[in-house]
């Protein structure tokens, strides 16, 4: 009896000790699964991750409920939502502005205008769609024209309310031009404050036909679409915008990059109908490259740091002259973006990249020391014997090779060769001011933008030669994954502050942003 009992009370341990130990592992599985979803989530500086407030037209609910569902399951990140018509929202969002991190409409002029009162500050595009007339599956009634509209008689057809929704103000927009609005706004049955609303009056059959957007249509199978021709020319971009004052930028940002990025939010816009833009491809925190010409240090990196502190985004900056940034490229280097000292230097990799926009212009000038002491007045000066003379390197900087070209073109390059003291292995202005600003130079051939802000130590003269200019580009690369980051990048470079930093540097600045943005 006693060895029976002990033989019971070890099996009993042992049962125990296995629970324990099952129990113990399972524990553990757990807190493994948790840590790693944890360092899947992009880090939050202030500890617990904030909760986004998202003003959203009403009609573009469906995708982005998908996409808020899917971006908490991915980032813990949680996204509050208010929906409405697109010109009501804006109204609520210019009276109490506080609290609000986004505004998604569905027409992105309602996005340019609330950026042009300082709401938002980041606009990115989504989708686009098309105002339609919905009528019940089959058109029973066969309305084709606008005149059918006024011919049938007893047909109860709606519009969304101009002030209230985009596709009733885009609707009022067209019909007024083709001449057809104050009839049809006369004969109208009703003006709903959504395009949801209406949709749902043409589903339960309140309604014979009405005014929604194609990809309304597309979400409600008991409706067809009718092309009127007035409404042909009314496609509209669905638009994001990012709040100016939000006190989560990284995180709202990070909401909108993937609501449009085309391996996440794109796929849930176009499963409901919606034609999606090529976004970016997805990453919580995209790792881009910039090449620049050194010339443009001193203007744009402050704006570039604080572009990643509020975008989220790493920009690893590669200043040099843009004969070596050149020379890198076509080694295998692989910029997301170039910002080129002189069109030359970005016509010999212009394969790599998008059409560019013309940012500024940056004249050429001869510096010396302050009260210009050896009298130089024109490049024609330079060539005085033993006078030290500092030009680029004509091979690895756009300064070099404008520096070469024009004094060729004037037949004095071979002559101040010969009679100056001439130092031409820098690569960069900058180095030519530093060394004249040491002593080790008489003279140097430098943009404005290098010396503009010594002018108190150093003498600017002026070369009044045509040629004597450069023309700085910004381009997008062809094949980078993050053409609207980069995008961005130039609203944020092309912004009034950054523009000012230009023109103070010494730049002539050329670029007029389409949108405004002061």
């Amino acid at each position: 009896m006693h060895a029976r009992s002990s033989t019971l009370g070890h099996r009993e341990r042992r049962s125990g000790y296995a629970l324990w130990l099952m129990l113990v592992s399972f524990l553990f599985v757990v807190a493994m699964i948790v840590a790693l979803q944890r360092m899947a989530r992009p880090a939050h500086q202030g500890g617990a991750l904030p909760t986004l407030t998202l003003y959203c037209a009403a009609g573009i609910m469906p995708p982005v409920q998908d996409v808020i569902t899917a971006f908490r399951a991915e980032t813990g990140v949680e996204v509050q939502v208010q929906y409405g018509g697109s010109g009501t929202l804006l109204a609520q969002f210019e009276v109490h502005p506080e609290g609000v991190d986004l505004y998604l409409a569905a027409d992105d002029s309602y996005c340019t205008t609330a950026r042009g009162k300082g709401l938002v500050s980041e606009i990115l595009p989504l989708c686009e769609m098309r105002p339609v007339l919905a009528v019940a599956k089959g058109n029973p009634l066969q309305i084709q024209t606008t005149a059918d509209l006024l011919r049938i008689p007893g047909l109860r057809f709606g519009f969304a309310n101009p002030d209230a929704a985009a596709v009733g103000r885009v609707t009022r927009q067209l019909l007024q031009s083709s001449g057809h609005w104050e009839a049809l706004e006369a004969a109208s049955t009703v003006m709903k404050p959504t395009v949801t609303d209406l949709a749902n009056d043409l589903r339960v059959g309140a309604l014979d036909a009405g005014v929604v957007w194609d990809a309304t249509v597309a979400q409600y199978p008991d409706l067809d679409a009718v092309e009127l021709l007035p409404l042909a020319a009314g496609k509209r971009l669905v638009a994001i915008g990012v709040a100016t004052a939000t006190e989560h930028s990284v995180e709202a940002l990070r909401f909108a990059r993937y609501l449009q990025a085309r391996d996440r939010g794109a796929d849930s816009f176009r499963a409901h109908g919606y034609r999606p833009v090529a976004g970016d491809r997805w990453t919580a925190t995209p790792k881009l490259v910039l090449y620049a010409g050194s010339m443009f240090r001193n203007a744009i990196d402050r704006t570039v740091h604080a572009f990643c502190q509020r975008e989220g985004v790493e920009v690893t900056r590669v200043y040099d002259g843009c004969g070596i940034l050149v020379s890198q490229m076509k080694a295998g280097g692989r910029p997301d973006a170039y910002f080129s000292c002189d069109d030359a230097f970005l016509d010999q990799v212009a394969e790599r990249f998008t059409a560019p926009v013309h940012l500024s212009d940056n004249p050429m000038v001869i510096v010396t020391a302050a009260g210009n002491p050896h009298q130089l007045h024109s490049l024609g000066d330079l060539a005085r014997p033993g006078l030290r003379v500092g030009l680029a390197h004509p091979d690895k900087s756009a300064l070099g090779h404008l520096t070469r070209k024009l004094l060729q073109d004037i037949g004095l390059y071979n002559t101040i060769l010969d009679q100056a003291e001439v130092k031409q292995d820098l690569p960069q202005g900058d180095l030519l001011v530093a060394s004249l600003a040491a002593g080790a130079l008489d003279a140097a051939v430098v943009y404005s933008s290098n010396a503009t802000l010594q002018q108190d130590r150093l003498r600017l003269v002026p070369i009044e030669l045509e040629g004597a200019l450069a023309h700085q580009p910004y381009a997008v690369a062809r094949d980078t994954d993050f053409a609207w980051t980069m995008g961005r990048l130039l609203d944020a470079v092309t912004a009034a502050p950054t523009r000012a930093r230009f023109v103070e540097l010494g730049f002539d600045w050329k670029y007029e942003p389409s949108d405004p943005r002061d």
